[in-house]
């Protein structure tokens, strides 16, 4: 494995590490920072039909993600891992104080994962 590799690979556990902690945080870790209220949770955009900001966290992930695991055979497991943790977390909001399970929420998760592994699968073809 090629140092770049391993250098990708670690930011993703890093990055998928602090994203579980921050889903599973009750309250808004960022709404405490920015507005001293843990209640406010900031908007990056405005949200159309899903939730703009998870959709954006989860293209992160995603790419990040695919990136680090292109070229191993590791990354329809990865693929797997990311579906599955964009529907676990957004289900824990259920059980987790000042947190809510919405739709708009897991549909952004969702999608942000779908948009990445397309484009994956496209340039994957064609290479």
């Amino acid at each position: 494995m090629k140092k770049k590799d391993s250098i990708l690979i670690n930011c993703f556990h890093c990055f998928n590490l602090i994203l579980i902690l921050i889903y599973l945080y009750p309250g808004s870790i960022f709404g405490y920072i920015f507005y001293n209220n843990t209640l406010i949770q900031p908007q990056i955009t405005q949200d159309f039909l899903i939730s703009s900001n998870h959709f954006y966290l989860f293209i992160l992930l995603s790419t990040l993600g695919v990136f680090a695991y292109k070229n191993t055979k590791k990354i329809n497991f990865l693929i797997n891992y990311l579906f599955l943790l964009s529907i676990v977390l957004e289900l824990f909001h259920i059980l987790v104080p000042n947190r809510s399970f919405e739709f708009s929420d897991l549909f952004g998760n969702i999608i942000g994962v779908v948009v990445i592994v397309v484009f994956y699968k496209i340039k994957k073809k064609y290479e």
